[in-house]
């Protein structure tokens, strides 16, 4: 009698264990906008939730729903994230215009030409001025894209008086502001719509730049590309972030939130930047081996272009003071972080 008991102790210690062990295994539901092949699921996406695996002992996995597979809109996510409908997203804060205002310093026109560098400026500046635009969200990384370029069907833009007449996508408030200024009209959507826009001709070109290209075969949708000289800044950039539902951060044990929090931060953000960054030749090369036409835009024309895009630096710091906030002090910020950080 005394020997079965011992044994149903001891068996019912064993599944209190298993059970013990099983609870700290937590599976995180990633959603987000590109297909499986798109460069930042690849280099990006599959590494961290690697590596999360493995410096967890397996209790941290990825369930990853690639190209908003879970439903709704990319708008949505940021919501998606803070409501814990997701556990982890990958969004641009630019889709839902005018919400994170702080952060649109970095979607200016002719800010950096590194991503590595807007990335490493942009976790700096998220600290002082911009986390609490994500109540209910740990930011895990931040960073901006490598350079944007102009890709049109029927006509090479070579100067601004190119752009007269012409209905142009680009991802944010502030790209379709920079669109309107020089001459263009704008026309806001997220990356998946862009596909069928251009392929119906609701568009006649779109801002990106050539990472995300190839996984859509957008090289195929369009004729001329036009590049700017690289003595310049970028033409635009637009900002990622890379969120986490803080209740499910607070939920996990010291050791999880530890292989979480050695992912994330400055550090990785630049690294994230350095994939972009190093993405570009692939996405030209998709171009190139098809025959598209390709234009530098030169630095004197783009002179041009800068003076007419000024009037966006005083409407973002008028907009930012109205909001209470230091608006000059807030773009000369980032400017100066740009400069530190520049190589």
């Amino acid at each position: 009698m005394k020997r079965s008991i011992r044994t149903a102790l001891a068996l019912a210690a064993a599944l209190l264990a298993g059970a013990a062990a099983q609870a700290q295994e937590v599976t995180l539901k990633f959603h987000h906008i590109w297909n499986p092949t798109a460069m930042a699921s690849v280099n990006v996406i599959a590494p961290w939730c690697d590596k999360i695996a493995k410096e967890s002992a397996n209790k941290l996995k990825c369930q990853v729903f690639p190209s908003m597979s879970m439903g709704g809109t990319p708008q949505q996510l940021v919501d998606q994230v803070k409501d814990g409908v997701a556990d982890l997203v990958i969004t641009l804060p630019g889709y839902t215009a005018g919400r994170f205002p702080a952060l649109e310093v970095f979607e200016l026109p002719f800010m950096t030409n590194s991503a590595e560098v807007g990335a490493r400026a942009a976790w700096d500046y998220l600290q002082k001025y911009a986390l609490k635009e994500f109540p209910g969200t740990k930011i895990l990384a931040i960073w901006v894209h490598d350079e944007g370029y102009i890709h049109t069907r029927e006509k090479q833009i070579k100067t601004l008086a190119d752009f007269k007449g012409l209905k142009m996508r680009a991802p944010t408030r502030q790209t379709n502001k920079l669109l309107a200024t020089l001459g263009a009209a704008p026309v806001g959507m997220p990356l998946p719509a862009v596909v069928d826009a251009v392929s119906k001709g609701t568009i006649d070109g779109f801002l990106l730049p050539w990472e995300v290209m190839p996984s859509l075969k957008l090289q195929e949708m369009v004729k001329y590309h036009s590049e700017t000289d690289p003595s310049r800044p970028a033409l635009y950039s637009a900002v990622f972030v890379f969120a986490m539902n803080q209740a499910r951060y607070d939920s996990l044990p010291p050791d999880l939130k530890k292989v979480i929090d050695d992912n994330a931060g400055a550090t990785f953000s630049q690294s994230i930047g350095k994939v972009w960054d190093s993405s570009q030749a692939a996405g030209r090369k998709a171009a190139k081996d098809r025959g598209n036409t390709f234009y530098t835009i030169p630095a004197s024309e783009l002179d041009n272009w800068v003076k007419a895009a000024a009037p966006l630096y005083d409407e973002f710091t008028a907009d930012m003071d109205k909001k209470g906030l230091p608006g000059k002090q807030m773009l000369q910020d980032a400017r100066d972080l740009l400069v530190k950080y520049k190589k």
